[in-house]
C-alpha cells in the first residue's frame, strides 16, 4: 500500500522528507503574523495588476485573481478564515486559500514574487497605517495638554531642580514642557514615514524581478512614497523597524518622566494633583489608599518598548546580506511596541484630561526661599555682578534660617547690613506672581509667554 499524497509547503519541491512537527511550530509566523492579513491583500491585489501590465496575467485572470482576494479578505475580516496546519504564515495562508477559491490560477500569483518581498511590503504597509493611528493619538494627547494648559494658566507652584525647590512658575509651564518634547516626538515620527513608504515589491528574493514589473506603478497602486533602489537592500533591510522603534522608546521615556512628575505631585506629601478613579486603583489591604496605577504603568512599559528595540537590535547586528530568517525576529517585537505605544499614549491622555488640578496647594508649596534668585536680580539692577549678589543673596537665606523667619521677614537693616544697595523697595521683590511675570524672554513662564507657547503648539498641531 502507497502513501496518500501530502499537501506540499510552497517551498517543498526540493524536499521529500516531512518536516518535524516541532520545527513547523518552530518556524511558522502565523499566530502573530494574521494581523497583517488586509496589508498582504492589499500588496498581492496590485502585483496581479502589475503581472496584467507585462503579459504574465490576462485581465480576465487578473480579475479573477482580485476577487478570489477580496474574498479571502472578507474573510478574515468576519472572523470564517480558516487556518490550517501547514500555513506557515499569512502570505501562504492567503495564497493558500486563493487557490482554493478559484483553482491552480492562484498559482500565477506568486510568478516573479518572493516572499522576501512580499513580507518587507507587508511590513512596511502595515506599519505606514500603525503610524498614521499613532501619530493621530499623539496630536490628540498633545492637545489635551495644551488646553489644559491655557485653562490653568493662573496657578503657581514651585519648579523643582534636584527635587529641591527652586523658582516660582506657572502650572502651565511646566505642562507645556512636556508638551513640547511630545511635539518633537510627532515631528520625528512624521520625518520617519518616507524611510518607512519605501516599496520592496519587486525585488524578488533577492536579485529582483525578470518579468519587469513596474515597480512605479506598483508604489503609486500602494501608496509609497519612493521605490526600493536596490533589491538586496529592498529584502534585508529592517531599519525602519529598528528605528521605528528608537523613536518609540524614546517617546516612552518621555511619558515615563511626565508620569514621574504626576506621581510625585500626586502624592500626599505634595497634593497637587489627584488622579481620576478611571486611572487609579486601590489596595487590597489598605482601604485609604489611592494608587496612581496608570502612571506606574506609563512608568514601567517605557523599559519594555526599549527592550524591544535592543532585542532585535542583537538579532540584527550580525546577519549577511539579504533575507535571513531571523529576521522574522522582527514582527514580534514591533506589534508589541506599536501595541504599547498606541495604549500609552491614549492613556495617557486620558490621565491628562481627568485628573484634578489643587491650584491652592500648589501656591501653599511656595516659600520666600524661592527668591533667593530674584533677590539677587535686585542687585544686579542695582549695577553689581551677579556673582558677587549671588553670595549676597544666599548670606540673606543664611540670616533667615538663622533667625528662623522668612526671607520676606527680614527688615530693611538687616538688609543693609549685608550690602548698602538695598533700598526701600526690596520688599517688592517678594511677590511670586510679580517673579513669574518678571520672565518676560522667550521660554519664560510669564503669562505673555505661556501664552506664546501655547501658540506655537496650536499652529504646530494644525
Amino acid at each position: 500500500m502507497t502513501d496518500q499524497p501530502t499537501k506540499q509547503k510552497l517551498w517543498g519541491g526540493r524536499f521529500t522528507g516531512k518536516t518535524d512537527p516541532l520545527m513547523h511550530a518552530f518556524n511558522e509566523s502565523l499566530s502573530y503574523d494574521k494581523r497583517m492579513h488586509a496589508a498582504d491583500i492589499r500588496g498581492s491585489i496590485a502585483y496581479a495588476k502589475s503581472l496584467t501590465l507585462v503579459g504574465i496575467l490576462t485581465k480576465e485572470e487578473e480579475v479573477k485573481i482580485v476577487d478570489g482576494l477580496t474574498a479571502v479578505g472578507k474573510e478574515w475580516e468576519n472572523g470564517t478564515f480558516e487556518i490550517q496546519p501547514d500555513d506557515e504564515d499569512i502570505h501562504t495562508a492567503n495564497e493558500r486559500r486563493l487557490s482554493e477559491l478559484i483553482g491552480p490560477l492562484g498559482g500565477k500569483l506568486h510568478t516573479g514574487r518572493s516572499r522576501n518581498d512580499q513580507v518587507a511590503t507587508d511590513m512596511r504597509l502595515w506599519l505606514l497605517e500603525a503610524v498614521a493611528d499613532i501619530e493621530a493619538s499623539l496630536k490628540a494627547f498633545i492637545r489635551v495638554m495644551v488646553e489644559r494648559a491655557d485653562k490653568e494658566k493662573s496657578f503657581l507652584l514651585p519648579g523643582y531642580t534636584h527635587l529641591q525647590r527652586g523658582q516660582p512658575i506657572r502650572w502651565s509651564h511646566l505642562l507645556l514642557s512636556h508638551a513640547f518634547s511630545f511635539l518633537n516626538d510627532l515631528q520625528r515620527l512624521q520625518q520617519l514615514i518616507p524611510r518607512i513608504s519605501v516599496l520592496p515589491l519587486g525585488s524578488g528574493a533577492l536579485a529582483g524581478n525578470p518579468f519587469a514589473v513596474d515597480r512605479d506603478f506598483l508604489a503609486k497602486e500602494l501608496g509609497f512614497m519612493s521605490v526600493a533602489e536596490n533589491s538586496l537592500w529592498g529584502v534585508g533591510d529592517r531599519d525602519f523597524i529598528v528605528e521605528f522603534m528608537m523613536w518609540g522608546s524614546l517617546t516612552m521615556v518621555h511619558l515615563s518622566r511626565m508620569a514621574e512628575d504626576l506621581i510625585i505631585y500626586s502624592t500626599a506629601e505634595f497634593g497637587f494633583v489627584t488622579l481620576s478613579d478611571a486611572y487609579s486603583t486601590g489596595s487590597s489591604m489598605m482601604p485609604q489608599k489611592k494608587n496612581p496605577d496608570s502612571l506606574e504603568l506609563l512608568r514601567g512599559k517605557s523599559g519594555r518598548v526599549y527592550g524591544n528595540m535592543s532585542g532585535f537590535l542583537m538579532s540584527l547586528k550580525g546577519l549577511p546580506s539579504t533575507y535571513n530568517k531571523d529576521l522574522q525576529e522582527d514582527k514580534e517585537p514591533l506589534f508589541d511596541s506599536v501595541a504599547t505605544i498606541s495604549a500609552s499614549l491614549k492613556i495617557a491622555e486620558g490621565v491628562i484630561a481627568t485628573m484634578e488640578v489643587h491650584g491652592e496647594k500648589m501656591r501653599k508649596a511656595l516659600t520666600m526661599d524661592v527668591l533667593a534668585t530674584d533677590l539677587a536680580d535686585y542687585l544686579v539692577r542695582k549695577g553689581i555682578p551677579f556673582r558677587e549678589t549671588h553670595h549676597v543673596s544666599g548670606r540673606a537665606v543664611a540670616l533667615a534660617e538663622a533667625r528662623k523667619c522668612q526671607l520676606n521677614e527680614l527688615s530693611l537693616q538687616d538688609f543693609q547690613s549685608l550690602n548698602d544697595k538695598f533700598g526701600e523697595d526690596v520688599h517688592t521683590v517678594f511677590d511670586f506672581e510679580a517673579s513669574v511675570e518678571r520672565r518676560q524672554a522667550i521660554g519664560g513662564p510669564s503669562l505673555k509667554m505661556v501664552d506664546r507657547q501655547i501658540s506655537v503648539l496650536r499652529a504646530a498641531l494644525n
